[in-house]
């Protein structure tokens, strides 16, 4: 009957769903030593003999022993430790989650492509913050998720020559440019690789975010204009109308660009990284797969493809949670693959 009035107290009592107090652990520990059972100690307590069970397996000791300072300290432990979401539960929402990841997409690109995917449905979405929740309560077990988050911070950029003053400023770039106002409108740097021996040179369309990089065993101005004609070449005039370059020798080349492809060119004031931001913006992605230091000029051309398709595939929150190549693929009516 005693156990009849416990269960009773548990339905009624607010209490019962708390955990134990540091007042009632020291009477926990002081029954414990005197052998007094699970249910005697509820009873004391007026707690459920399952809550006096939890305590016990979760804070005591190996032995059976229970002390109320440590299992205090255990439990203030648990609490500040993160939980995993529940939402992460959902088969379904963690595959969606975890594949997003894997193709190094951020915790809120994949929330912004979920929502645009299943709109008002509610059980196919997650909050950017659900995921990073996850993210920190998953450290160090299992798959290390962390690595595929953009590191912070941009490595440092090295000191380029001023170029020739001859060469077309962006301060004569036109308003439609600069307002992206247009397809068709690039922005150009070069990711150098170890040692100096070779890098990328990177690409991107100031519209649409798409990408373009290709692999120079020189950062010099041959190599460099040869290898930029080639990647924009083979798109359709509509989408090669100007490019901006990074005041470096490796575009002096560019009279034969606009000479081959018909594309004004600009190039930006020196140390100004600020007036090329989506190119910035872009390098930093991509120094997120190539760490400073690594020997690009030896880079296999299937591994710098992969990448580019990462980045061209990737939703962005600027293009509605679009990719670079929906955008261009919609906008364009072209073949994106090159």
């Amino acid at each position: 009957m005693a156990g009849s009035s416990i269960l009773s107290l548990a339905n009624g009592d607010p209490a019962m769903f708390r955990q134990l107090t540091m007042e009632e652990r020291e009477v926990v520990s002081q029954m414990r030593s005197q052998n007094c059972t699970r249910l005697q100690i509820a009873r004391r307590l007026r707690r459920h003999p399952s809550t006096i069970g939890r305590e016990l397996a979760r804070n005591g000791g190996p032995r059976g022993g229970y002390s109320a300072v440590k299992a205090q300290r255990l439990a203030e432990e648990r609490r500040r430790r993160p939980r995993r979401p529940r939402k992460m539960d959902d088969r379904k929402i963690r595959q969606a989650v975890c594949r997003g990841l894997r193709a190094y997409w951020s915790p809120d690109q994949i929330a912004g492509r979920l929502e645009r995917e299943h709109g008002d449905d509610s059980s196919r979405r997650i909050s950017h913050q659900t995921i990073y929740a996850w993210l920190n309560a998953r450290q160090g077990c299992g798959e290390d998720w962390q690595r595929y988050l953009r590191l912070r911070g941009r490595p440092p950029r090295r000191a380029r020559k001023q170029a020739r003053r001859e060469s077309p400023s962006i301060e004569g770039r036109p308003g439609r440019i600069n307002q992206r106002l247009r397809y068709g409108d690039w922005e150009g740097d070069t990711l150098v690789g170890a040692n100096h021996r070779g890098g990328l040179v990177s690409l991107v369309e100031r519209k649409s975010g798409y990408t373009l990089l290709a692999r120079v065993d020189r950062l010099a101005a041959k190599p460099v204009n040869e290898r930029t004609c080639q990647r924009m070449g083979s798109l359709p005039k509509a989408l090669r109308r100007s490019v901006t370059f990074d005041n470096g020798p490796e575009f002096q080349g560019y009279e034969e660009l606009t000479k081959r492809l018909g594309i004004e060119v600009y190039f930006a004031e020196p140390y100004s990284a600020w007036q090329r931001g989506t190119n910035e913006n872009t390098n930093g992605l991509v120094r997120q797969f190539f760490r400073k230091g690594s020997d690009l000029a030896r880079t296999p051309e299937r591994h710098i493809s992969r990448v580019e398709n990462l980045l061209n595939d990737r939703p962005r929150k600027r293009l509605g949670y679009r990719t670079p190549a929906e955008v261009i693929a919609h906008r364009c009516k072209i073949a994106v693959g090159t």
